[in-house]
C-alpha cells in the first residue's frame, strides 16, 4: 500500500464512522461504478476494518444524475442497515433511495466524489459542529416565505418558500432512515413549484459539467427555464436537459446554501456546492425532499459571490455567510 492509499483510507475511517457511525453490527452495502471503484474500495476497506458484514457491487455508470440504479440493486439497498452510493452520477433523488430509507436504511452518497477528496478538502471539516450551522440555516429557510437572489454579475431571482420545510444535510447519518452527503454540508429547500421569476447567473459549477470555462444565463418564469445562454457549457447544459426528454427537468426544483468551512470548488459536485456561502439552484426533480416535481434529473447549478435574503433578511452578503 502506497503513501496516497494509506491516507485515502483516513479519509474513509473518517467518513464510516464520524458520519455514518458503522459498527460490527451493520450490513453495509458499497454501490459503485468502474469509475468510482477506486474510492469505493477504501470506503470496503475501511468498513472491513470495523467488522461489519461489509458487500459491494459495481454497475455500469448512469446516464446522469438522478437515474434509478438496476432493480436488483435497488432490492438490496432495502436489506441494509447502511448504503454507501459511492457512484459516478448521484443517486440522491432517487426511488431507490428513498424506499431504502423507508425501511431504515442510513444513506451516504457519495456522487463524483474524486480519489484526492479522501485526503484533503472538505473532508477536514468538524461535521459534528457544522451540524448545527446547518441546521440553523435549515430552521431561517423553514419560518421563510420568500427568497431573494441577487448578483453583481446580473442573477435577480425571486422563489416562494411559503409552507415547505427546509433541509439541513450535515454530513451525519446514524439514525435508521437518514442521509447525508459528506463532504457536503449544506441547507436547501424545496420553493414551490411555478413560482420563481427571474434571472439566474451560474458563474461556478454545474452538475455533470464541473467547473464553468464562462458564465451560464437563464431566464426563469412561472419556475421554469425558458432560455440559456452563455458559451459552450450553456450549450452542454441545454444538451443534458433535451437529452432527458422530460419538460420537467427545466422546473426549479431547489434553493441550497453551501455551508463546509474546509471545502473548495475542485469540479466535483459533492464539494463544490458545499463551499461556505455558495449558492445552488437546482433544476429537475424535487420530490425526495418535499417538493412535487418527479422525474429523472436533477441538475445542480452552483454560483459564488451571490447575495441571499430571506423576508428581506440578508443571509449571504456578496458570499459571504452572515448568520
Amino acid at each position: 500500500m502506497n503513501l496516497q492509499e494509506n491516507l485515502m483510507l483516513q479519509g474513509a475511517a473518517k467518513l464510516i464512522k464520524e458520519c455514518a457511525g458503522v459498527s460490527s453490527e451493520d450490513i453495509v452495502l458499497i454501490v459503485c461504478d468502474y469509475q468510482s471503484f477506486l474510492v469505493a474500495n477504501q470506503i470496503c476497506r475501511a468498513c472491513l476494518a470495523v467488522g461489519s458484514n461489509t458487500n459491494m457491487v459495481v454497475i455500469q455508470p448512469t446516464a446522469g444524475h438522478g437515474i434509478e440504479p438496476p432493480e436488483l440493486v435497488g432490492a438490496a439497498m432495502q436489506k441494509t442497515t447502511v448504503v454507501f452510493a459511492v457512484t459516478s452520477k448521484s443517486m440522491s433523488h432517487t426511488e431507490a433511495v428513498k424506499q431504502a430509507r423507508a425501511k431504515g436504511s442510513r444513506i451516504i452518497t457519495m456522487p463524483e466524489f474524486l480519489p484526492e477528496m479522501l485526503i484533503s478538502g472538505a473532508i477536514e471539516a468538524n461535521f459534528t459542529e457544522q451540524r448545527l450551522v446547518a441546521e440553523k440555516v435549515k430552521d431561517l429557510l423553514t419560518i421563510a416565505n420568500t427568497a431573494v437572489l441577487t448578483s453583481e454579475d446580473g442573477t435577480n431571482l425571486t422563489f416562494d418558500l411559503s409552507g415547505r420545510n427546509g433541509r439541513a444535510v450535515h454530513g451525519i447519518a446514524k439514525e435508521p432512515g437518514t442521509f447525508a452527503a459528506p463532504p457536503n454540508i449544506e441547507a436547501s429547500i424545496a420553493p414551490l413549484e411555478g413560482k420563481a421569476e427571474g434571472i439566474l447567473v451560474v458563474n461556478a459549477s454545474i452538475a455533470g459539467i464541473g467547473l464553468l470555462s464562462s458564465p451560464v444565463k437563464l431566464e426563469i418564469s412561472a419556475g421554469k427555464a425558458i432560455s440559456i445562454s452563455g458559451g459552450g457549457d450553456a450549450q452542454t447544459l441545454r444538451s443534458i436537459i433535451e437529452e432527458a426528454n422530460d419538460e420537467k427537468v427545466y422546473m426549479v426544483a431547489e434553493l441550497g446554501i453551501g455551508l463546509n468551512p474546509k471545502a473548495c470548488m475542485r469540479g466535483s459536485l459533492l464539494e463544490d456546492e458545499a463551499v461556505l456561502g455558495s449558492v445552488h439552484v437546482a433544476l429537475g426533480s424535487n420530490a425526495s425532499f418535499g417538493g412535487t416535481i418527479q422525474t429523472k434529473r436533477h441538475i445542480d447549478l452552483i454560483s459564488l459571490g451571490a447575495t441571499l435574503e430571506l423576508d428581506e433578511k440578508v443571509i449571504i452578503q456578496k458570499g459571504k455567510l452572515i448568520v
